[in-house]
């Protein structure tokens, strides 16, 4: 007897594929969480916005860009400040 759902079995990673929005849905989530981590760096040294977009260099508002996490139209230069701004470094490779 077939399954009624014929995605059972399938991962997650093929739906999207099948869908077309893998690559749209991997890149937000990675995104998402490079966001999560700059503003847990931050609370984690008690760095506050403003200070934070004085050391990058940039506006409160590209900062509040950078961290809202629906946003995924972020350089990859805005990154490596941010990443900087914050002790850290941002590493990325192809695998």
């Amino acid at each position: 007897m077939k399954p009624k759902n014929p995605r059972i079995g399938e991962s997650f990673d093929s739906f999207l594929r099948d869908e077309g929005i893998y690559d749209a849905v991997k890149a937000t989530a990675i995104k998402r969480a490079v966001a999560l981590q700059i503003e847990h760096e931050m609370a984690a040294r008690n760095i506050s916005k403003s200070e934070m977009a004085r050391r990058m260099k940039t506006s409160a508002t590209q900062l509040s860009r950078l961290l809202d996490p629906t946003n995924d139209r972020v350089q990859l230069d805005t990154l490596i400040k941010a990443a900087s701004a914050v002790g850290k470094r941002l590493t990325v490779s192809l695998v």
